[in-house]
């Protein structure tokens, strides 16, 4: 019997019609889904009128789940790993099954699609040419030295960098970019991207606080946060 493969399938980061008519052909296909939160996959699969298997596969989970799904993939079953939204890996579990699943020689086909970075980065009007993707910044320990690491980067080029952030600690992000780079540091926050409540902001750093403040960018939803910062000679 041959090993099984896996599909590493982006789903829609919002709007359910974010999906590559490739994406639904391997989600019929596969043997069983492991996905971040079974609710979520259960309503994108409701919406193309799909019926599988679901298994959870999360951050809390994933060492043990990624070797029962091994075991699946040697017994000749193919397997589809979705995040909740977007692009399963980045900023998200699938690592360790994914390695485990090379080591045994099973196939890896990704299904690119929807990606809220990509959605984001070309419609904030920064600079798309090259740009850092840091995802999620440490909550307490090592984010200090992090935001440090990215300020030796803007010591060498320009850069644009790309930031995935809660709700409920986008206002202190700023303010570390406002500390880090200046007020006047463009900044452009992409709230509730593809959804009905989508929102797209380009201001100067100090402008961005100020609307969060007084809640002309409500602390509600998923948040990207690009800056852009220009070349600092000499470290300043």
């Amino acid at each position: 019997m041959s090993v099984g493969s896996i599909y590493i399938v982006s789903t829609p980061v919002g709007n359910l019609k974010d999906i590559t008519l490739r994406a639904i052909e391997a989600l019929k296909k596969v043997d069983i889904i492991a996905c971040e939160d079974t609710r979520v996959t259960k309503r994108l699969l409701k919406h193309y009128n799909i019926t599988k298997p679901l298994i959870s596969y999360h951050e809390h989970n994933e060492a043990e789940r990624s070797d029962e799904l091994i075991n699946y993939l040697i017994q000749g079953r193919n397997i589809a790993l979705l995040s909740d939204a977007g692009t399963p890996l980045i900023s998200d579990p699938g690592f360790v099954l994914i390695r485990k699943a090379m080591e045994i020689g099973a196939k890896i086909i990704p299904i690119p699609g929807a990606s809220s970075i990509l959605a984001g980065l070309v419609a904030s009007g920064l600079p798309t040419d090259k740009f850092t993707f840091v995802g999620f910044l440490p909550r307490k320990k090592g984010r200090k030295s992090r935001l440090n690491e990215l300020k030796k980067i803007v010591a060498i080029t320009n850069m644009t960098f790309v930031f995935f952030e809660s709700p409920h600690r986008v206002e202190r992000l700023i303010t570390e970019l406002i500390d880090l780079w200046g007020e006047k540091t463009k900044i452009s926050i992409c709230r509730e991207l593809t959804k009905i409540h989508e929102q797209i902001i380009t201001a100067e750093a100090q402008e961005i606080l100020t609307m969060i403040k007084n809640n002309h960018i409500p602390a509600k939803g998923e948040f990207l946060v690009i800056a852009f910062v220009k070349k600092i000679k000499n470290g300043r």
